[in-house]
């Protein structure tokens, strides 16, 4: 048996924070064509108070996200509400590693320019 094999093994596991799916989960529904705003202010208060629009619950190491976004006047909402799911999803799930079971979005509002 070589020395090698002796060496115990070492799992690491990787925390992923809250405040960083929040904000990758942000910036993709605002990317997203259509959206006009979140519904509410993503800040440090509404963070501690967990009213903001974007929410994270964690079940295990399996997250869900609860936002509510604003809309262009003119756009689906049923589409665009669509197109905000699965960008999010896939923008947190790549840059995280953090498998996302669902993504609910609630249309807040719209605006009309």
């Amino acid at each position: 048996m070589e020395v090698e094999d002796m060496k115990p093994q070492v799992s690491s596991k990787l925390k992923v924070s809250e405040d960083v799916i929040i904000a990758i989960a942000r910036i993709a529904a605002l990317d997203v064509k259509g959206v006009a705003g979140l519904g509410g202010e993503v800040g440090k208060m509404s963070k501690l108070r967990k009213n903001g629009p974007i929410k994270i619950s964690m079940m295990g190491d399996v997250a869900a996200v609860d936002m509510r976004i604003i809309i262009k006047s003119g756009e689906k909402a049923c589409n665009i509400a669509q197109e905000v799911q699965t960008a999010v999803k896939e923008n947190v799930q790549n840059m995280t590693g953090v498998p996302v079971a669902r993504v609910n979005v609630t249309v807040s509002g719209v605006v009309f320019e």
